[in-house]
This record gives C-alpha cells, structure tokens and sequence, in this order.
C-alpha cells in the first residue's frame, strides 16, 4: 500500500469529480525545453499529446479522457500503466511520425510534444494551437515537466504533491533495499546492436537510484542520452538484468550467439518491459517503474507488481472504466 498523506488522499477524493472550469481567454507562460516562451491556454479543453506525458499528468490530475488526442507507442496497444484509457482517444499516429492533419483535425487548444519528432515542424504545429515542445528524456526534467503541467491543468499544488511524493516513496524503497548490492543493469530497445540509456534517462536513473549499476554509464558532455552498444560490448560489462524495452515481437539480438552467453539471461532476468519504461516522466509512469525496478533488482525484498492494479492508485476512480 501506498503511503499517501491525508492531504493527498483528500486531493485524489476531490480530483475524482474533475470538471475544469471555465478559464474564458486566460492563458499563463511557459517555458519549454527550446527555451521559447509561450502563453498556453489555463485548464485547456482540446490537447493534442505527442508523446504520453500530457495524459500522463493529466490522468493523475483526474482530467477526462476525452480531453486528449494522442500518438502511440506501439500501434494498437493501450498502455496498463494509463489503463488503456488512451483507446478512447483520438489517435495522432506513431509517436516519432505524429500526423500533422490528424494534430489539426483534433482542433486541440495546446500541443504537448515531444521535442526531437516535432521540432522540424514547430511553424506548422504553432499554426494549429499553442506548442510546448519537451525533451522527455531524463529524470532531472521530470519533476519540471510535471510542475508545467499542473499549473497548465490548472492544479499547480497537486503537480508539486506529486513531485514531492514520488522523491518520498523513492527514499522508502531505498530504505528497504539491500545495502552493498549494485546489480549491473541495462535498458535497451532490441536490435543488432542494441540502443541502450545513459544514466541520466529516468528510467535509468530510477534503477541506478535504487542501487543499480548502469554499465552504459552517464552522458557524455553535450552527447546524446543513449548509445548503441554491440553484444560484445555488453558481454564484456556483462548485465545482470536486462530492461528490455516490448516493442514487439522482433528481437534480432536474441539471434546472436553472444546473446545467450549474457549473464542476465542464463540467470533469467531480461525483462521485457511497457511504455512506461520508454516515457518514464510523468507521475504515473514513474510510480509503476520504481516498483518494477526494485522487484526486478531485488526480487527477494519486493514483490511483483500489477501495472494496472499500481496505475489504478492514482487514477481517479471517476476516469476508471
């Protein structure tokens, strides 16, 4: 069971009978991650989500479903750690190839976008609505991304009761881990040569909290937050649990002779993993992520974890269905 304190409990109590008001014309600035500021519509209506965090935020802070119109991950799977809610969304294509008439045939009153896919297109996507353009890639940036959106959503001290929860349940989880264990780690997308994350990735950065030790390592100044590493890297740091991000059902690095010599998978420990894992950021996903990491980290101290019986502590019953 969760610890929640009395104050957020009563939050998830009056969040389940969201309904935003009117906010007429008002609008606040925001800063994103291009470093333009931009005057976003309070408490919209219509967002277009490129990228899962907006829902993400949004879920947790009770705003309708309806609410959204969003890309997915992999085509025709609803994530469990948003309940599979996003099915009654209007979908914006895949996320890294969003559809710009699709965006525009949603009418949204904001765009919540994940950088790197929408910059290119940042004037056409500022011709529809309000764009926010976010990186979503390392743990630093979440707790900002959500404090964002919050205020956005009109709920600025629930975005800030939901940073200083997660930052608290993760203490906790630490507090119980075994000490002086570090059990090396990777994640990775499957491939020939498998991308796989730095540190500074939150999901990365979750595990390596709870005592992990990432053998793909920190970012290099200014580079990248991931690199494609061969098996015969991995072999020589040799992974004792391997995050796999599920995709689907191509797995070409299983092919490689190398692959079964990895000390993760003759001990049975690659895990397949959701989306939760590749868009870690919001306050849903990251929850989910820290009980996954600390069960398949230490799986004789945590128990296993049901995504969505984890995703349905902190979605408003109202939204559940």
């Amino acid at each position: 069971m969760w610890k929640y304190s009395k104050v957020l409990s009563a939050s998830i109590l009056f969040l389940s009978f969201y309904c935003p008001a009117s906010a007429g014309d008002k609008t606040i600035p925001i800063t994103d991650d291009r470093g333009v500021n931009v005057e976003v519509p309070l408490e919209p209506h219509s967002v277009a989500a490129i990228s899962y965090l907006a829902v993400d935020v949004g879920l947790a802070l009770g705003v309708p479903p309806d609410h959204f119109a969003v890309t997915y991950m992999t085509k025709g799977r609803n994530p469990d750690f948003l309940l599979g809610l996003t099915k009654e969304m209007k979908s914006l294509g895949q996320r890294a190839k969003p559809n710009l008439e699709l965006v525009s045939e949603a009418k949204p009153d904001l765009i919540v976008a994940m950088k790197r896919y929408t910059i290119g297109n940042a004037a056409s996507y500022e011709q529809i609505a309000p764009y926010l353009a976010y990186d979503i890639e390392r743990y630093d940036e979440s707790f900002r991304e959500v404090s964002d959106l919050a205020k956005i959503f009109g709920q600025p001290e629930r975005g800030e009761a939901l940073n200083a929860s997660f930052k608290q349940h993760l203490a906790d989880y630490l507090a119980k881990a075994p000490k002086d264990v570090h059990p090396r780690f990777q994640i990775m997308w499957a491939g020939d040569t498998p991308f796989s994350f730095h540190t500074e990735n939150t999901a990365a950065s979750i595990v390596a909290a709870l005592g992990g030790d990432n053998i793909v390592g920190p970012m290099t100044q200014g580079g990248r937050f991931g690199m494609e590493m061969s098996l015969e890297a991995m072999l020589e740091k040799d992974p004792e649990v391997i995050f796999v991000y599920d995709s689907g059902p191509d797995r070409p690095q299983e092919n490689n002779p190398i692959w079964s010599q990895l000390s993760a998978v003759k001990n049975g420990r690659v895990h397949y993993v959701g989306d939760q894992w590749v868009e870690t950021n919001g306050p849903i996903a990251r929850e989910i992520v820290l009980r996954e990491a600390a069960h398949f980290l230490y799986p004789d101290t945590f128990p296993a974890v049901d995504v969505r019986a984890e995703a349905g502590k902190i979605i408003p019953a109202a939204l559940q269905k």
